[in-house]
């Protein structure tokens, strides 16, 4: 029997038949538009608010942070799915969204609300039967507020849809800090309300950079509302109210100087960012607002972590 002919790389000729590739590709692309639905972006940095607010309440086991976790993803996933959903008519008009899997037409719409929900309800399942019944409302309170206040009842209504619907975000450090010590205490509401003060100017920042898109499919977010004028100085004003609200964890006896040292730093340079974005020419507005979004990333990044490093020292 002769030996199987291979290709200059090696690999079996076999393997580079597109009819025998075609079930895995398949496999694959289904599994990667399932997990597109879910957010993977987003969820990075909720995941990290959620697992750092744990550190910051105790000492939790691998097993609890990771069940945590899990349980956040399916919750926050299970929203991102229904955002998909919802707002399918308005992503296959916007050059940024439209290979989404919905518009594309790989994910059935109703598989793919259907999915969300199976989702959050076994985020519920999972936080109630391995963490407590507290961390699961909480996580099913962030999954009804993106889902129900933000995307469904404000997104579409209102310019301050991310001020009110943004409160959805901020529940991750509640579900962290109940998951370690089965209770919300003032430090957890602290955090929470940095990450709600936080999202606004994150956002309006990136809308921005978006501003056409939104408008071509009639969504008031700030920048179309209001204009690009009042929107950086809503920028500035809430990036002056965010370094005011930071500085409540060390006033209330919560953290000490390493945090105290690294609020004030990443503060004064994201107040910085925002007073030049308010002061740029119109020219340069889009430049200013993209560095000024990617600090925002960072910025909440190394703050959470900075509470971690204070509360173990």
């Amino acid at each position: 029997m002769s030996e199987p002919s291979v290709s200059p790389a090696g690999i079996p000729a076999v393997a580079l038949d597109p009819i025998a590739s075609r079930p895995a590709q398949r496999a694959r692309q289904i599994l990667s538009d399932y997990a597109q639905l879910t957010k993977p972006k987003v969820q990075s940095l909720l995941l990290l608010t959620t697992i750092a607010t744990m550190y910051i309440a105790g000492d939790p086991s691998v097993g609890l942070v990771a069940l945590t976790c899990l349980g956040g993803y399916l919750s926050a996933g299970g929203a991102g799915a229904v955002n998909h959903w919802f707002d399918m008519d308005i992503d296959a008009q916007m050059a940024r969204t439209a290979n989404r899997p919905i518009p594309a037409g790989r994910v059935r719409p109703a598989a793919a609300l259907a999915f969300g929900c199976v989702l959050a309800a076994l985020s519920l399942l999972e936080l109630s039967l391995t963490v407590n019944v507290l961390a699961a409302l909480l996580s099913f309170s962030g999954f009804v507020g993106y889902v129900l206040v933000y995307t469904v009842w404000l997104k579409r209504r209102t310019p301050q849809n991310i001020v009110i619907g943004g409160a959805a975000g901020a529940v991750p450090p509640l579900v962290g800090w109940a998951a370690v010590t089965g209770s919300v205490g003032g430090t957890a509401v602290l955090l929470f309300f940095i990450v709600f003060f936080w999202t606004p100017p994150h956002f309006w920042a990136l809308s921005l950079l978006m501003k056409g898109e939104y408008e071509k499919v009639g969504v008031p977010m700030m920048p179309v509302a209001r204009g690009e004028t009042e929107t950086r100085r809503q920028i500035l004003l809430y990036t002056a109210l965010l370094y005011a609200v930071t500085q409540l964890p060390f006033c209330a006896g919560g953290f000490g100087l390493v945090y105290l040292s690294a609020s004030l730093l990443l503060g004064i340079g994201f107040l910085w960012g925002a007073l030049r974005l308010y002061r740029a020419r119109p020219e340069h507005t889009r430049s200013y607002a993209l560095r000024l979004y990617l600090y925002s990333l960072a910025y909440l990044a190394l703050l959470f972590a900075a509470m971690v490093l204070d509360a173990k020292l």
